[in-house]
């Protein structure tokens, strides 16, 4: 294997604002992060890799090109937003979600690959996280391609034609069970044009909301997810099981995600590791 502060050494990057890659790898919106012993995570979006491990001071060594850091990575951290800001002034308006954000500072919303996001999140209905990642895995493992870097061997999530090429048994024996023919249809949809993930981009958010759910087997959480995770739409919350719990055990009831305007998918997500942790 490797150590952080030895191999990694391409470039180094220093962040100021809150970071923390074990909290960022257990937050409960990524699936194929690889956490190693000594503290280096390993992340994927489409078909770039990084492996990035902390320094001192707010500095990282990173495996990637200051190009591919500033062009790719930046954004899928959201580098350019202020969570400091953001936790300083949510963190006055209710105690309860201010003792999340205690918790889960560290934590960004990150910015990734939509077409895997629309698959992950289809497959996660009714799994837990361990589920949801073994199911993510198996699929990139038996149809996407073969990857090998320094450190290991992988495979990127495939695309939705080498998806549409699988057949409904190969499906289900990668732990899609009844999400089958979801996955099917999506793959389709995407493949053929009816949904053009690029195009949808440029929609507002519930006109984006709308057109994800024109995909079999996506609802409003479903949904959700995909413009938070994959489109960066931070106004957005998706409500699971955690939420739900979470607005009427700690909020009586009461959806406080209306207080915090574009940066309630940001407070959601400091909840749901808050939740989670408590749980642990």
């Amino acid at each position: 294997m490797f150590t952080a502060k030895e191999e990694i050494e391409n470039f180094i990057v220093h962040i100021e604002d809150d970071f923390d890659l074990g909290k960022i790898a257990d937050s409960g919106q990524c699936f194929r992060v690889k956490k190693f012993e000594d503290g280096v995570c390993r992340f994927i979006t489409g078909d770039e890799i990084v492996y990035i491990g902390r320094r001192e001071d707010g500095k990282y060594h990173v495996s990637c090109s200051k190009d591919a850091w500033e062009q790719v990575w930046t954004d899928y951290f959201d580098l350019t937003r202020n969570y400091r800001a953001i936790r300083k002034k949510a963190g006055t308006l209710n105690s309860f979600v201010d003792r999340a954000i205690q918790e889960g500072t560290g934590i960004r919303v990150l910015r990734q690959n939509t077409w895997e996001m629309l698959i992950t999140f289809i497959i996660s209905q009714r799994k837990n996280i361990p589920a949801i990642s073994k199911a993510v895995e198996s699929l990139s493992i038996r149809y996407g391609k073969k990857i090998e870097t320094r450190y290991e061997c992988l495979h990127l999530f495939p695309t939705p034609q080498e998806l549409k090429r699988a057949t409904s048994e190969e499906l289900r024996a990668c732990g899609l069970g009844y999400r089958t023919p979801y996955v099917i249809d999506a793959a389709e949809k995407v493949s053929n044009g009816f949904l053009d993930l690029e195009v949808i981009a440029a929609y507002r958010d519930e006109e984006l909301f709308d057109a994800l759910q024109k995909v079999h087997g996506v609802g409003k959480k479903v949904a959700n997810c995909v413009c938070l995770f994959g489109y960066g739409r931070t106004a957005r919350v998706p409500v699971d099981v955690w939420i739900a719990k979470a607005i009427q055990t700690e909020c009586e009831g009461e959806n406080i995600f209306e207080d915090f305007g574009e940066y309630a998918g940001i407070i959601q997500q400091y909840i749901l590791y808050y939740e989670r942790s408590r749980k642990k």
